[in-house]
């Protein structure tokens, strides 16, 4: 005797929960995502170009300062720890935006 396994759109429901709860949706969309899909995707493809902005800002912002603005710079004291978190902070921003944010072009 065998077996059908059959899932009764059980994947495809934990994919909409998911999908739902990532764009930070309530319940009531779980049903209207299947429905009409195209505006939350919109909405996720926003969200998505935000977060890359927001990279490539936190990335440009960490540059050396021009040297147009050289007087104005001042010295912070903060401690090594500090300064090891900020290092690899930058190292994972650049290292997300190279794999991430950058395929456009």
């Amino acid at each position: 005797m065998s077996v059908i396994e059959h899932d009764f759109g059980l994947a495809d429901r934990l994919t909409e929960r998911r999908f739902g709860k990532l764009l930070e949706l309530d319940a009531p969309h779980e049903s209207n995502i299947r429905a009409n899909p195209l505006p939350y995707l919109e909405r996720a493809s926003e969200r998505i170009f935000r977060l890359q902005a927001a990279m490539f800002e936190a990335i440009q912002a960490a540059k050396e300062p021009a040297l147009a603005r050289a007087p104005d710079v001042r010295r912070v004291l903060v401690d090594k720890a500090e300064y090891e978190r900020l290092k690899t902070c930058l190292a994972l921003l650049k290292k997300a935006y190279a794999e991430y944010g950058a395929q456009d072009g």
